[in-house]
C-alpha cells in the first residue's frame, strides 16, 4: 500500500492512542501534532479510508481505527507470525486460511499489556513433565515477587539455587511441588519468587 509519511504518522498515532486509551485522536489533535490544518488531516483520513487502511464508524466521535491486516513498518518484526487457521488434534476440521497474525511479543507480555517485565529461561531436567514442560523447552516468565497457590514459579532458594516448581503456601511454610512423581517436593520456610510462568515454547 502506497502511503505518504504523514499518512503513516496518522496511522501510527491512531493505533498507539487506541492501544493506550481505547479511542482515537480527534482531527484537531492530529492537525496540531502534524502542524497542518484540520482540513489537510481530514483529506489524509479520507484517503486512508479509501485505501482501506482506516475504518470509521459513522456519526461516532473518536472512532477511527487501523484496518485489520494492515502492517505498519514498525510492526514488521520476526516475532509476528501469520495465523493461518486451526488444526484439529481429534477429528479433522476443514482447513481455512484466515489472514491473522500472532505477535509473540504481545502474546507473552505481562497481562497482555506492552510491559516488558517478562524473560525467558531454558528448562533443564524433567521435574515438570506432567505440566507439559520438558527439558529443552523455553518458559516465558512474568517477573513477579508473589504467586498464588498452584502457579508455576521460578523460585530462588536460600542456598542460591533457582528451581522451577508449582508454588503452594501451607501452614506458614512453602511447598515447591514438582510435576513428576519421581521427585519429592521441596519444603522451605520461605523462598524468593522471581517470576511466574505464563507460557512455554518448544522447538523440534
Amino acid at each position: 500500500m502506497n502511503l505518504t509519511p504523514k499518512q503513516l504518522h496518522i496511522l501510527r498515532r491512531i493505533r498507539d492512542l487506541r492501544l493506550a486509551t481505547g479511542c482515537s485522536p480527534t482531527m484537531q489533535e492530529l492537525a496540531d501534532e502534524l502542524e497542518v490544518s484540520k482540513v489537510t488531516v481530514f483529506e489524509h483520513v479520507e484517503a486512508l479510508i479509501k485505501k482501506g487502511a482506516l475504518l470509521r464508524q459513522p456519526n461516532k466521535a473518536r472512532s477511527l481505527e487501523v484496518s485489520p491486516g494492515i502492517d505498519l513498518p514498525d510492526e514488521q518484526r520476526d516475532t509476528r507470525l501469520p495465523l493461518l487457521g486451526m488444526i484439529a488434534a481429534g477429528h479433522p476440521i476443514e482447513a481455512i486460511e484466515d489472514r491473522q497474525y500472532i505477535d509473540l511479543e504481545e502474546l507473552f507480555s505481562a497481562s497482555g499489556s506492552r510491559d516488558r517485565n517478562t524473560f525467558v529461561l531454558r528448562v533443564q531436567g524433567d521435574s515438570m513433565i506432567e505440566e507439559q514442560i520438558r527439558e529443552g523447552d523455553y518458559v516465558i516468565v512474568q517477573q513477579r515477587n508473589t504467586a498464588r497457590n498452584g502457579e508455576t514459579v521460578v523460585a530462588l532458594l536460600e542456598d542460591g539455587e533457582a528451581t522451577l516448581k508449582k508454588f503452594y503456601r501451607e501452614q506458614g511454610r512453602v511447598r515447591l511441588q514438582p510435576a513428576n512423581p519421581a521427585y519429592e517436593p521441596i519444603i522451605v520456610d520461605d523462598c524468593q519468587v522471581q517470576g511466574v510462568v505464563i507460557g512455554v515454547i518448544r522447538m523440534y
